[in-house]
């Protein structure tokens, strides 16, 4: 069999992001057995990374393409993405820093389109210091989507077999409300029957999280809940989702947590944050759906404050191999039932 090859970004180099690629492909031979991963990223960052966890830099193997990884255990192979980041301070916010998380992602969406990879892992980028590179994204999941020139795209957090996916993410509480329309509910609704169709499961019930406490109850608490969400359910149950909602969400989400919603919409980025960090710590992930390749990234940021211990904890990027390993043979199926959709 053929393992997926994946482009691992190691995102803001002053983080933990260099620790914890270091710690999960010295660490996890076993990842090895279902992906070959192609680190992109600096090197001198990564020989830093190495050593902060104890390890050895000559364990890091420069590659010049991805045709030239081996895939050996107890090696890091990677490909050099712009200058070298010596200079850049671990702990300490840079515009340096922050333009070359920016250019790794850039990269490894390059290698994805040219079908040099499978797959790509992100570890965490810090936003402040992308913007103070010159490039304002709001993060990620907005980059990658307009790398790949896509719009109808979710932000999807997910542990096991649960699924978080949400209307809108990084924007202010008064933008994400202007921004739920019934279109764009529709969509994600619809994104997530996808999803759920490519993983075999088509009658998959997914639940829909209200915007306001109750879900409005009956317009007390707001109209959007009736005017907005209501008539974008009403829509993918006619096109043949089995959606219920919009439900309470300190109703739902409880609900999901205890299986009976594997696939859940949320409508903004705390609503499924806090209760998916609350219960899973950074044992999830995050997965984009909507994009031509998969991308899964770690489900925490880049703890400037105990960058370079050695201490940073790697299960969110393993699991992220993992899951991207797992998904990326029968992504292109994802992708096509969600263009169809």
């Amino acid at each position: 069999m053929t393992l997926p090859i994946l482009a691992v970004t190691i995102g803001d180099v002053a983080g933990i992001g260099p620790e914890i690629t270091a710690k999960s492909l010295l660490g996890h031979d076993d990842v090895r057995t279902r992906c070959v991963p192609v680190v992109i990223g600096d090197e001198a960052a990564m020989r830093r990374g190495v050593l902060d966890v104890g390890g050895d830099p000559a364990a890091i193997r420069v590659i010049t393409s991805v045709a030239d990884a081996r895939n050996e255990p107890g090696t890091i192979e990677l490909l050099q993405t712009g200058p070298s980041l010596d200079h850049v301070e671990q702990g300490v916010l840079s515009a340096a820093a922050g333009d070359a998380s920016y250019r790794f992602v850039v990269e490894a969406c390059r290698l994805a389109r040219a079908g040099e990879v499978q797959g790509i892992v992100t570890a965490p980028l810090n936003k402040a210091a992308m913007h103070a590179g010159g490039h304002n994204w709001p993060g990620h999941t907005e980059l990658l989507a307009h790398e790949f020139g896509v719009k109808n795209f979710s932000l999807v957090l997910s542990a096991g077999d649960l699924y978080f996916f949400h209307l809108t993410t990084h924007v202010s509480m008064r933008q994400a409300i202007e921004n739920i329309t019934v279109e764009r509910t529709l969509n994600v609704l619809e994104l997530a029957g996808a999803f759920a169709k490519s993983m075999g499961k088509p009658d998959e019930l997914i639940g829909l999280a209200g915007l306001n406490p109750h879900a409005g109850e009956n317009r007390l608490f707001g109209d959007e809940d009736a005017d907005i969400l209501a008539p974008a359910v009403a829509a993918a149950r006619a096109r043949g989702l089995n959606v219920v909602g919009p439900l309470p969400g300190d109703a739902l989400i409880p609900a999901a947590v205890r299986g009976k919603y594997n696939l859940a919409v949320v409508c903004y980025h705390d609503q499924g944050h806090a209760p998916f960090k609350a219960v899973y710590g950074d044992d999830g992930v995050n997965i984009t759906v909507g994009l031509p390749v998969v991308r899964v990234s770690v489900d925490h940021g880049t703890a400037f404050d105990i960058a370079g211990q050695g201490i940073a904890r790697e299960a969110s990027l393993v699991l992220s191999l993992e899951r991207a390993a797992t998904l990326a043979p029968g992504w292109d199926h994802v992708w096509r039932t969600a263009q169809a959709a």
